[in-house]
């Protein structure tokens, strides 16, 4: 499963350049293939940011989600699980996004992202460079 961070969501359902054209076919093929999720955590990130003013979308957080879904992505939920290994991750910055999505990522899905602090993780995560 391809579990893109929020920022290369929105990179993907907005058609920035800033998504490289391999992480784009990587999104585009498992999002076809029904193999592309979300994280719940990050319509929550996109609500905060749009309510700070420090994103611009044409849509609410709830018509973001809903554009990922229509578009075949599947939404992973904030579960126990995944709540407390969000906090065990050893050497991890402290964005408690990033950390959900990381500790979904470990659910055996591949993260794409451009957030150099999970690129450079020591951890053990399956993930690819968004800008590639």
């Amino acid at each position: 499963m391809i579990l893109p961070d929020t920022h290369a969501l929105i990179w993907y359902l907005t058609l920035n350049p800033r998504l490289g054209p391999q992480a784009d076919r990587r999104i585009q093929r498992a999002r076809v293939l029904g193999d592309a999720a979300f994280s719940a955590i990050s319509v929550w990130e996109v609500a905060i940011l749009l309510q700070k003013g420090r994103l611009t979308l044409t849509v609410s957080a709830l018509q973001w989600r809903q554009n990922l879904l229509d578009a075949g992505f599947s939404e992973i939920p904030v579960n126990g699980i995944i709540a407390a290994r969000s906090i065990a991750l050893p050497d991890m910055h402290d964005d408690p996004a990033d950390r959900i999505i990381v500790a979904t990522a470990l659910e055996g899905h591949q993260l794409i992202t451009d957030d150099h602090r999970i690129l450079n993780w020591p951890g053990q995560l399956n993930r690819f460079p968004a800008r590639r």
